[in-house]
């Protein structure tokens, strides 16, 4: 059974984590620097945008990582690393500060940005602030390290859990940011995730890759894949169960919590995407395959035309089936049924794929509330997948069309 508790990055045994005003953003209101920090070397794993571009931090992130090991990740915001002459040479740098200030290999220090992409990064932040972040270090600096990772976010994300393995109690918790430029293939979407069970390195590999296509890889905000996207999980062993190294009902309960945190802080970047007023949900059912259901699902929130029509509270429900039929799918579009629902409650829109009698004034109190859900029954098959997303707004404009002021 998994018990939701406080605590983020820092709810488990022996992670510390902190954040500090570094000098990269010009708003010294505004934390820019944060670490996270593992009393001992854990076993770890990350995925990282699909986009051809990427960030210069993604490179020596998979450099340090290869061996399966990691025991500190330190990220800044304002600035993210991208397209710059010595990008890598300065997330390099960055570590080796770090991990001279940890007394630590640098090797085993992973390097994170989010921010303007095509600015270059002096090093001289970090070499100023890495005494101060250092000190920062707290195993109630969760909610620090959190805010010091956020752009255009305008709340920190952060969820843990608790679970069983081998007779003990193991805890894995994480934070995030995300906001704009979110069309996750693995914003900028980041994502840092600790957990003090025990786990080989090959398996805490295969539960992120399996997981991500489930949570971070549903979540749509802009339909622009970042080219900084990264989760990481590090997984350092001090909750004292003996190592899981096979797939037996112990990984399955580390799936598991793993899938609630990445779902919990998937749901948080879709709900803060820029300019948005409302959290939305496409739940799709009776789909031939899981993948599928995923690519309807996600099709139906990536739409532009049906997140201003929730923005605006329309029920207008042609726009879910054209989003569905575009999908790059095979499968039955014949007999489709969608309903949309709040905590206003729900209403049918469309059934075996054409227009009902419907409460117009109803849907449209449905579509009001903070959090709308789209339920579509394809009845082709079994299989179910959930995606995330949020209205389209006047606000994401005007953000995006003054992100470099």
């Amino acid at each position: 059974m998994v018990k939701v508790i406080s605590g983020g990055v820092t709810a488990a045994k022996g992670f510390r984590a902190g954040g500090v005003y570094s000098g990269i953003r010009p708003n010294p209101d505004k934390t820019d620097m944060a670490l996270i920090v593992s009393d001992v070397p854990g076993n770890a794993a990350a995925v990282y945008t699909k986009n051809k571009v990427k960030a210069a931090h993604i490179a020596v992130t998979k450099r340090h990582i290869a061996n399966g090991v990691a025991q500190a990740v330190l990220c800044n915001s304002g600035n993210a690393n991208t397209c710059t002459p010595d990008g890598e040479e300065v997330a390099e740098m960055a570590t080796v500060i770090a991990a001279k200030h940890l007394g630590i290999s640098s090797d085993d220090v992973l390097p994170a940005a989010t921010g303007v992409i095509g600015v270059p990064l002096p090093i001289s932040p970090f070499e100023d602030a890495m005494p101060k972040l250092v000190s920062s270090l707290s195993a109630d600096g969760s909610a620090a390290a959190a805010l010091a990772i956020l752009t255009t976010d305008t709340y920190i994300k952060e969820y843990a859990v608790q679970f069983e393995a081998g007779g003990k109690t193991c805890t894995l918790g994480g934070i995030a940011k995300g906001s704009g430029m979110i069309h996750i293939n693995m914003g900028t979407m980041l994502s840092f995730i600790s957990t003090d069970c025990a786990i080989s390195k090959e398996l805490v590999s295969k539960a992120l890759h399996d997981e991500i296509a489930d949570s971070f890889n549903q979540v749509s905000v802009d339909g622009d894949s970042s080219t900084n996207d990264t989760v990481v999980v590090i997984a350092n062993g001090l909750a004292g169960n003996a190592e899981i190294t096979e797939e037996n009902p112990d990984y399955a309960n580390f799936c598991e919590a793993l899938h609630i945190v990445s779902t919990e802080l998937s749901k948080m970047i879709a709900g803060d995407g820029e300019g948005c007023t409302k959290l939305l949900e496409a739940h799709v059912s009776g789909a031939p395959d899981k993948e599928t259901a995923r690519l309807v699902s996600k099709s139906i929130i990536c739409s532009s035309l049906f997140k201003a029509a929730v923005f605006a509270s329309d029920a207008n429900w042609g726009r879910i089936l054209c989003a569905i039929g575009y999908t790059d799918a095979e499968f039955d579009v014949s007999d489709i049924d969608v309903y949309v629902k709040s905590e206003a409650g729900e209403v049918l829109v469309c059934k075996a794929s054409a227009s009902v009698p419907f409460d117009d004034d109803f849907a449209t109190e449905i579509l009001s509330q903070k959090h709308v859900t789209v339920e579509v029954d394809l009845h082709d098959g079994s299989e179910d997948a959930y995606a995330w997303g949020c209205d389209l707004t006047y606000d994401y404009v005007k953000i995006n069309g003054s992100y470099r002021s």
